[in-house]
């Protein structure tokens, strides 16, 4: 697929309590799948038939085949990262990798499919957003421990009822982006049936080569899915095919240690308190003994736990947290935690 360059532009300016800041230029149009193909399928469909699918093509043409492809300008500083996801230090350094390579070149960026595998709630998700947000790209989330159908990532026949375009399909064509981050969480968890294997799209879109003419069954035109940002997230990796595991680097990410823990926990009051206008309300710090309480949750328990307790805090006057503030039970052992 062809791609051509555009004028740099400036990203907007970060929000506030943003956790890092880049320049992102809008480097590159990139085309994600060539008109013709889509002419010559809409030309074939049997009139008052497929209307599904009608539309489908007549969408693409409208909204025609270039897509932002874009990365940021040099390597951003990403010490706010490494500080705010202190376990995630070997992926952020193969992400910084990439991104060197790319940088000062017309090259789009390429990042080699990673899996992301550990206990649950120690910020795996989280880890593909921030990645998502420090590359300037959206983020698509395909969650298969709670999705059995095995059309979910490269679409249904359209000769199906009920047919629909898979999510990868959905990202790049009905998404402003050539290069997204797509997440497949929990792949360790993808059912199986005796028809249709709900992984079996991976093995060509995790190869760069292949998955640049990727074809949904149900729009069956060809899609360049070559430079999507893979992240996958899993418990346990015997719940993985090889091949699919050979196709990506591995990263086996640690649960934080309890200093990590209650850093994570420092940063998300800060983060929450400086992204609400109510934040300035409360102290610019919490208190060790509520930092000791939250150190005990998992990373993705600990934003509730905290919304609450700013909640509970509000409702009795005070701009000071207390550990009574967090929910009930909120901290009842240190269970998936290194001591």
């Amino acid at each position: 697929m062809e791609s051509r360059s555009l004028v740099p532009q400036p990203a907007p300016a970060a929000p506030p309590g943003a956790q890092h800041a880049f320049v992102l230029p809008v480097a590159q149009m990139r085309s994600v799948f060539q008109p013709a193909d889509v002419e010559r399928r809409l030309a074939r469909l049997p009139e008052r038939e497929h209307e599904h699918l009608r539309t489908t093509y007549e969408r693409m043409l409208e909204r025609g085949p270039e897509r932002f492809q874009v990365k940021p300008a040099g390597i951003p500083d990403m010490a706010p990262l490494y500080d705010a996801l202190p376990n995630f230090h070997e992926a952020l350094d193969d992400v910084r990798r990439h991104v060197a390579l790319a940088q000062d070149s017309r090259d789009g960026l390429e990042v080699t499919p990673m899996l992301l595998l550990g206990p649950p709630g120690i910020g795996k998700t989280h880890f593909a957003k921030q990645l998502a947000d420090l590359l300037g790209t959206g983020m698509n989330l395909v969650p298969m421990g709670s999705m059995t159908a095995g059309w979910l990532l490269s679409g249904s026949s359209s000769q199906w009822k009920g047919a629909r375009p898979g999510k990868v399909f959905e990202a790049l064509v009905e998404g402003r982006y050539a290069n997204p981050v797509i997440v497949v969480d929990e792949i360790d968890k993808a059912g199986t049936d005796a028809q249709y294997d709900p992984l079996g799209a991976l093995y060509g879109l995790l190869e760069h080569d292949t998955a640049g003419a990727f074809v949904d069954e149900f729009a069956e035109v060809p899609i360049d899915a070559s430079q999507v940002v893979w992240i996958t997230t899993a418990n346990d990796a015997r719940g993985i095919p090889d091949p699919i595991l050979n196709r990506m680097n591995v990263f086996e990410v640690p649960p934080p240690s309890p200093e990590q823990a209650r850093h994570i926990a420092l940063r998300l009051y800060q983060s929450i308190r400086a992204g609400h206008d109510w934040g300035a309300r409360f102290d610019e710090a919490p208190q060790e003994a509520l930092l000791d309480r939250l150190a005990a949750l998992a990373p993705r328990e600990m934003r509730r736990a905290l919304m609450a307790a700013f909640g509970n805090a509000r409702l009795d006057g005070r701009d000071t947290l207390r550990c009574e503030d967090l929910p009930r039970g909120a901290a009842r052992g240190r269970i998936g935690f290194l001591q």
